[in-house]
């Protein structure tokens, strides 16, 4: 049983996984990294691999206080597998905290879990949001009940503090 779920799909930001990934562990939390398949190895946008540890129709969300889905490339490639939107959709159900940074909100988006909800992104996909029914801010970090999300990898230090306070 994790604590935290790490979604992952090539292409993601490294220091949007791996600069959570590490404070998670400080903090005394388990990480699991989720992947459309268990056991495969995912390449980040700089070449950095990580191994998936669970999939997206496998992972368990009991005992789970969080869903952290990172930016880079790879939310466009997570957008398009069902089994990961489901997972969201779940965790939002369940009122477990989902953190999307930077463009991980198209994945929020989606899931379908954004409209009448406020928070921010990656100015790319501010447009989409909006036509999504979020109400988009541009400020670092934005809570909308079990929703945490930041704009950029410069955001960290504002995004990290509000996830842990929020579990």
């Amino acid at each position: 049983m994790a604590d935290i779920l790490i979604l992952v799909e090539d292409g993601y930001d490294e220091r949007e996984l791996w600069v959570p990934y590490y404070r998670f562990l400080e903090a005394g939390l388990s990480v699991v990294i989720v992947g459309k398949e268990e056991g495969r190895v995912y390449a980040g946008k700089h070449g950095i691999a990580i191994e998936a540890g669970d999939s997206f129709s496998n992972a368990d969300l009991a005992g789970v206080k969080a869903v952290v889905i990172p930016g880079g490339l790879a939310p466009d490639r997570l957008r398009i597998h069902e089994d990961a939107l489901d997972l969201v959709r779940r965790a939002d159900a369940q009122d477990i905290v989902i953190a999307a940074i930077c463009h991980a909100g198209s994945v929020l988006i989606s899931a379908g879990i954004v409209s009448g909800r406020r928070l921010t992104s990656y100015r790319s996909i501010r447009d989409d949001l909006i036509a999504a029914a979020a109400m988009w801010v541009d400020e670092p970090v934005v809570v909308d009940r079990n929703l945490i999300t930041s704009r950029t990898p410069r955001d960290l230090p504002q995004f990290l503090p509000a996830i842990l306070a929020a579990l």
